[in-house]
């Protein structure tokens, strides 16, 4: 009997579940392999899904400014942050790849001294907490990353213990009742898959039910003021 990629994939959906053998360590040990692919993919302008499809909203909910301070978080090789720094903002930028931050470094040398790159642990809140500085940010970006992270409360308390009073939020990522069978929709659990074709490993995914995510983003203090739909 032969078998589909899509069918492969799915037993894998069906098998494996978030704790079991699919934990930060494993992930991060992929993303240290897909890094310098994921970086020739994304180049310095990024992928057209990115620069005509996540970046325009993103770009809209945040308002970046000359005068914002930003966490920019799983940051990858670092385009956004660039794309920041050219409309003037200063930016710490985290990944927990050492690859992918050696390579945003490089890549984005040109914004040294408006960007700080530097390698955190966006599931572990500690990790994240030392990446304070000596002013409160003024605004936290992500973009399609939550759904690549294994833990993401954690990093949700953490964003809002580093944010000033009046700060922002804004994170982009795929809708979950689009990825996921609709028997499994309200179950967290974990799969492997490929955003970029080509690329050396699949990824792991991390599913949450919509509602989990934002009951998580509720427990950490935030709510919500705009979830654009086109």
């Amino acid at each position: 009997m032969e078998y589909s990629k899509e069918d492969l994939m799915e037993a894998k959906r069906q098998i494996l579940g978030v704790g079991e053998n699919m934990g930060t360590e494993e992930s991060k040990k992929i993303w240290e392999k897909n890094a310098q692919f994921w970086d020739n993919a994304m180049g310095d302008k990024s992928n057209e899904f990115h620069r005509e499809v996540v970046r325009p909203k993103v770009t809209e909910l945040l308002s970046p400014n000359p005068a914002d301070y930003i966490l920019d978080i799983a940051c990858g090789n670092g385009n956004y942050s660039s794309y920041l720094a050219q409309r003037g903002a200063s930016i710490v930028a985290f990944d927990y790849s050492k690859k992918m931050i050696e390579l945003a470094k490089r890549r984005q040398s040109q914004y040294a001294k408006q960007i700080e790159f530097c390698v955190a642990d966006a599931t572990n809140r500690e990790s994240i907490l030392e990446l304070k500085r000596n002013r409160a940010f003024t605004k936290a970006v992500s973009n399609m990353a939550i759904m690549d992270i294994t833990d993401i409360e954690p990093l949700l308390m953490a964003v809002y213990e580093l944010l000033e009073e009046s700060g922002i939020f804004v994170f982009a990522t795929q809708h979950p009742c689009f990825i996921t069978l609709t028997e499994k929709y309200m179950t967290p659990h974990s799969y492997y898959g490929i955003a970029i074709e080509g690329q050396p490993e699949e990824q792991i995914y991390y599913h949450r039910s919509i509602q989990d995510i934002f009951n998580l983003c509720f427990r950490a203090g935030f709510v919500i003021d705009n979830i654009p739909i086109s």
